[in-house]
């Protein structure tokens, strides 16, 4: 299915989803992409019983009508500077908005967070989107007071495991740092000073030095393909440690992170697994999370350098 040039983005008139509004704004503008505004509502599913024993139906009108207000609240806030759109959906946000993603080249959601339409329209959104959206999404956390209420893209960071879905996340960060003119930093984390998980098979005698080497030419190789000849600031890092720990320590110092949501696999079996989840959850900027089912629809085998023979 052909995707759309679109960003589409959903509201709920928290500030988080504010802040998720000013960005996919900056994003599309910053594409020449259109932007999509939902603001997608539910009725509450249980029927509430009477004194005479009959049941009482749900008025869904009150909250259309507040859904309805956020929406247009959301569009007057984007003016007329690019190509605006928008749709007040029926149904559960999560669903509404995987379902929209299908055609999107991305989704923007705010981190959950208090303070909007009681709370209830995009709710758990912003972890459960990443995890089912057919294309990037990007989870936008709630402006710290006093700060802008957006903050250009300058310095970027991805993590990369030398799995299919890292190398399609590696593959899209180099497209949005060439979009913004931003740093790139290439980050694979190695846990080699734990001794378990993934890297327990390594034999107590081994090199710290030599493994990450060893990763780091892997890293490399990755990047180069990915850049492509194209002129993009990058730099690569091969560190021992937990990569969601790394990638949110990161997070303090830059104005993106990527991850891709799946990265079992790749390079002596480095585990990316639930990092995009642990990330989203403890970085404090824009997390995109890159799908699994866009690697595996654009990145082959061939195109994963670091596997071990």
């Amino acid at each position: 299915m052909p995707r759309e040039n679109v960003v589409i983005v959903g509201v709920d008139g928290s500030e988080t989803s504010t802040a998720a509004l000013d960005w996919a704004a900056a994003e599309a503008h910053r594409l020449g992409w259109r932007l999509h505004v939902v603001c997608a509502y539910a009725v509450p599913a249980f029927t509430v019983a009477s004194l005479d024993g009959g049941f009482a139906a749900v008025d869904d009108s009150a909250i259309q009508a507040g859904a309805q207000a956020v929406l247009d609240e959301a569009v007057e806030r984007v003016g007329d500077e690019l190509e605006v759109t928008c749709a007040l959906e029926l149904g559960d946000p999560t669903g509404v908005l995987v379902e929209l993603s299908r055609q999107a080249g991305l989704a923007v959601v705010g981190t959950r967070g208090g303070g909007g339409f009681t709370d209830r329209l995009l709710g758990n959104v912003s972890s459960s989107l990443p995890a089912h959206a057919h294309c990037p999404t990007v989870v936008v956390p709630r402006t710290p007071e006093g700060q802008p209420g957006f903050t250009p893209v300058r310095r970027m960071v991805v993590g990369v495991d030398g799995s299919e879905s890292a190398t399609i996340a590696l593959r899209r960060a180099v497209d949005e740092a060439a979009l913004w003119d931003a740093h790139l930093t290439a980050v694979a984390a190695v846990p080699i000073g734990g001794g378990s998980g993934s890297l327990a098979w390594l034999p107590a005698a081994v090199d710290r030095d030599d493994v990450l080497a060893d990763v780091k030419v892997g890293l490399s190789v990755a990047v180069e393909r990915a850049v492509d000849g194209r002129e993009v600031r990058i730099s690569q890092h091969a560190l021992d440690g937990n990569a969601a720990a790394l990638l949110a320590e990161f997070s303090t110092a830059v104005d993106l992170v990527v991850v891709g949501s799946r990265g079992r696999g790749g390079f002596a079996g480095l585990l990316m697994g639930s990092t995009s989840q642990a990330v989203l959850h403890h970085a404090v900027c824009p997390v995109m999370v890159v799908p699994a089912r866009s690697a595996r629809e654009e990145a082959g085998p061939a195109d994963v350098p670091w596997r071990r023979r």
